[in-house]
């Protein structure tokens, strides 16, 4: 066991936004931290970290409290945290520094990831003239800041930075955030190669598709709480198979209703249906087969995580925003 995380509080005046949550990274690979807006999971982290003081609770690594001075620790913050003036490679070769890494190391890092993460362009623009004599007399282009880039690429930036030291514990609190589906297939890239080299990951998100990708342990809070909490698999399990998708070539509205089924989503690709269970769905079927209807898709299955989710926390969302 590595991570462990026991009773960790934190309250602003009367309103407490993190209420006793606990939960222990036992080997390498990504543990999912999820909620609404506003449900706590930012303060979490950055109480883990020691950015933000706690009012209650334990924060342990390796059986020693947690300490990022001591502990090579990775951070990516859902905010932006670049110096918007400085040249790009200035503030790597800065954040290397804090990490202890030497300059020598940084720059072959910082190499590295700039051609893995495809920032080439941006920290070894090309000199536009072609004739030699040109290119003698132009010139060396200016480095780039921060605030040249795109939303997109400060955040390949940022994950950079919380790379550089080779960390053995990554926090990354929503990765793709604001990631266009190319970056995202490459972030999603980067991670798995961590996992692989046995990295310990707590990954912030609210794309339900990438936990469920990446993660076997989640936790999600609601309103500072932790609602659902343990192994993924073994949740949707302890739903059973409740999600039953029908498509025919023919109405069937009527069987529906003659049937008590409850309807949870009509779309042109099908109707969702919710059922107690595999009885209750063969009843179905045999209502299908006997009216000669004809069947394209008939599946039942556990709820997603995103179905999960919404049950969990999807109430009251536009005020928790608020």
């Amino acid at each position: 066991m590595s991570l462990v995380v026991t009773n960790l509080s934190k309250k602003y005046g009367e309103k407490t936004v993190v209420d006793h949550i606990s939960f222990s990274l036992e080997h390498p690979g990504v543990y999912a931290f999820l909620g609404t807006n506003g449900a706590g999971k930012s303060t979490s982290l950055r109480m883990m970290l020691g950015m933000l003081a706690k009012d209650s609770g334990t924060v342990t690594w390796k059986g020693k409290p947690l300490d990022t001075m001591e502990t090579n620790v990775g951070y990516l913050a859902e905010e932006r945290g670049l110096y918007p003036k400085f040249t790009l490679m200035d503030q790597l070769l800065y954040f290397a520094s804090l990490k202890n890494v030497s300059k020598e190391d940084a720059k072959k890092r910082i190499d590295y990831w700039v051609e893995r993460l495809e920032l080439t362009e941006y920290f070894h623009p090309p000199v536009v003239n072609k004739s030699l004599k040109a290119k003698a007399r132009a010139k060396k282009p200016k480095p780039m800041t921060a605030d040249q880039l795109s939303k997109g690429n400060q955040q390949k930036v940022q994950l950079l930075a919380a790379l550089i030291s080779d960390p053995e514990l990554l926090i990354l609190d929503e990765p793709l955030s604001g990631l266009d589906p190319v970056n995202m297939d490459l972030f999603k890239q980067v991670i798995r190669e961590q996992v692989e080299a046995g990295k310990y990951i707590i990954m912030s998100s609210h794309q339900m598709e990438v936990v469920e990708e990446f993660c076997e342990d989640i936790t999600i809070l609601h309103h500072g709480k932790a609602v659902v909490q343990g192994n993924l698999n073994e949740i949707k399990k302890s739903y059973g198979r409740v999600n039953m998708f029908v498509k025919t070539e023919e109405p069937i509205d009527d069987l529906i209703e003659a049937s008590g089924l409850r309807v949870v989503n009509k779309t042109p690709n099908g109707i969702q249906l919710r059922v107690s269970g595999q009885k209750q769905a063969d009843e179905f079927l045999n209502m299908l087969v006997s009216g000669h209807k004809t069947i394209v898709r008939f599946e039942l299955r556990e709820p997603s995580l995103h179905e999960i989710f919404v049950e969990k926390a999807g109430e009251n969302v536009e005020d928790e925003a608020q």
